[in-house]
């Protein structure tokens, strides 16, 4: 028996004429992963089969990879039924289990024997050789055999994978990278969907500390871990925001300062041939997101924005937060520029018209161009974190 790791698509599967495209990009994404791992891949339309010395370590980096459906550990043998059941009793033989069921997949069809004919031969098989029973509904142990051009696969262990699309298939978006809890749940998502980002950070020293900026820097190393090349560019936005508290009614500040966000972003993601911005937008949950805020504050740009967790309440945003790990880092209590100042009574349904009037007070093209001019651009981020926190 040759054991192996075989990787089942899932979404990709959907995409028909541009199946490989897909396919090819989700190769690329495993070989940068892979880069210090010796490794053979083989791929088709349906499967992918990895050959590693270190099997476990391979499945352990392909976990983070979108774009798998589920990963396998099997073991491939030739298609000739008396070594396909000396393989069955030999690989159960070291399973302990007391109930079992055979599910086959004939896709080669130049098998003579039906796919549910040849579960019952092999189930027969194991009942004769190993103490056990058959359980069709709920069964210990799932035992699956895929027949296929070029040899026979079995396998019991079935792990599922990310899922979603190649990181890179969608092109690069921009995500608005807060310390907070939801943005870097929504650059996750935008990962799932195929996504590649760069992510924007606005410090204001000192009214923000360096912990500050580091703690956006390590999550973004924690989401890049699903990506690998994920940059940060960290805004210069002292003097802007000083601008704003100065010149705007408190009420409106916070509306004002992320009108001037859009603006910033929308620049960097021309700039940097980007397609989107991302942020962790979430419909109701500050005065700067109900629906009026949000078409107000989107006004300043023609770009689309995408808000991953637009729709879902905190306890999801939470939930997701722990799954990827970036929840206990989001709580560090180091703020950000959005929550320093934050007014007592900030406008939960702003004027579109009392914003121009607002911003007409001063000089914002001039300052939006020197922090533009002064972005700092991070591209080591485990670098980085080893002087982190």
């Amino acid at each position: 028996m040759q054991k192996m790791i075989l990787i089942k698509y899932g979404e990709l599967t959907t995409k028909k004429g541009n199946r490989n495209v897909f396919i090819k990009l989700l190769v690329k994404n495993i070989g940068s992963l892979l880069n210090n791992v010796d490794y053979k891949i083989k791929y088709d339309r349906v499967r992918m089969y990895i050959e590693a010395d270190d099997i476990d370590l391979v499945i352990n980096k392909l976990k983070n990879v979108f774009g798998i459906h589920s990963i396998v550990k099997c073991y491939k043998v030739n298609t000739n039924i008396e070594e396909i059941k000396s393989s069955l009793v030999e690989l159960l033989s070291n399973i302990s289990f007391n109930t079992f069921k055979v599910e086959t997949n004939r896709a080669d069809k130049d098998f003579e024997i039906p796919s549910m004919e040849f579960s019952r031969m092999m189930g027969a098989h194991i009942l004769k050789n190993i103490n056990c029973h058959v359980d069709v509904h709920h069964p210990d142990l799932l035992v699956k055999i895929e027949i296929r051009k070029e040899g026979t696969y079995i396998y019991t262990d079935e792990i599922m994978g990310l899922g979603g699309y190649p990181v890179g298939i969608q092109g690069k978006g921009l995500l608005m990278l807060s310390g907070g809890i939801d943005s870097p749940v929504a650059g996750y998502l935008s990962l799932k969907r195929g996504i590649d980002l760069e992510c924007l950070y606005f410090e204001s020293p000192p009214h923000t500390s360096l912990e500050a900026k580091n703690k956006v820097i390590k999550l973004a190393s924690i989401i890049n871990s699903y990506s690998g090349n994920i940059r940060v560019n960290v805004v210069p936005f002292t003097k802007l925001q000083e601008a704003i508290y100065k010149n705007v009614p408190d009420s409106y500040v916070i509306t004002i300062m992320r009108r001037m966000m859009y603006r910033i972003a929308s620049e960097v993601v021309k700039r940097h041939h980007l397609k989107v911005i991302i942020n962790g937008e979430s419909v109701g949950q500050v005065a700067s997101q109900t629906l009026t805020s949000m078409v107000v504050i989107n006004s300043v740009t023609n770009l689309p924005v995408i808000r991953p967790v637009a729709c879902l309440d905190k306890l999801e945003i939470i939930d997701i937060a722990h799954k990827i790990n970036t929840y206990e880092t989001s709580i560090l209590p180091f703020e950000d520029c959005c929550t320093i100042f934050l007014p007592k009574h900030p406008v939960i349904n702003p004027i579109l018209e009392k914003c121009i009037e607002y911003e007409q007070s001063f000089d914002y093209a001039t300052l939006i161009e020197e922090c533009l001019n002064n972005i700092e651009t991070i591209t080591n981020l485990e670098e980085e974190k080893s002087d982190l926190l």
